[in-house]
């Protein structure tokens, strides 16, 4: 059997490209870019999952508690580049969810080459994973974060805790990062 072609056939049916934007104090542009992949299958028929992280050798299995699957989830950038990356260019996946990994590749390796850490690279970022997706509902859109660069301004989320407003782009249908704008006073 050619596992490498059914990894991909797998993952053309049952995976995510991911690209999240968090806001973050951390960050000099007031935004955390995340891409990750992952994959997710029933508890039990998840071998698969154990199959492709031994291959692969990097990611971790974990509930996913909003459809009560396992996922199998890389988020480690340079993992990305160095193992997801190599293998779809190799391996296409045959929908138009190729489509998607060729501008989910293109983000991972400019983070990786922190282009993310300067205005016109998140900018870059930011455009292609607008076009991630296309028929997946967002709660924003990619203008809030370009315009919150171009004036300067950091949006923060109101709770400040991380994660709390985050839902990440994906080619499965998630949706981009909902965010709140902290109440003036």
């Amino acid at each position: 059997m050619d596992l490498n072609s059914y990894i991909s056939g797998f993952v053309d049916g049952e995976g995510c490209f991911c690209v999240s934007f968090q806001p973050s104090n951390r960050h000099r542009l007031g935004w955390e870019v995340r891409p990750s992949f992952s994959v997710s299958q029933n508890a039990d028929r998840a071998q698969l999952l154990y199959v492709i992280q031994k291959e692969w050798g990097c990611g971790f299995i974990r509930p996913d508690r909003s459809d009560k699957t396992l996922k199998f989830e890389i988020r480690n950038v340079r993992e990305i580049v160095v193992k997801v990356v190599p293998h779809f260019r190799m391996y296409p996946l045959m929908s138009a969810k190729q489509a998607d990994f060729e501008r989910f590749a293109r983000i991972a390796e400019l983070v990786d080459g922190a282009q993310h850490l300067e205005p016109q690279g998140l900018e870059q970022i930011v455009k292609l994973a607008m076009e991630m997706n296309p028929s997946g509902k967002r709660k924003y859109v990619g203008s809030e974060i370009l315009d919150s660069l171009r004036s300067g301004e950091r949006i923060v989320c109101a709770t400040g805790n991380r994660g709390d407003h985050e839902v990440p782009t994906c080619t499965n249908g998630v949706t981009l990062a909902t965010l709140s704008r902290p109440e003036t006073q």
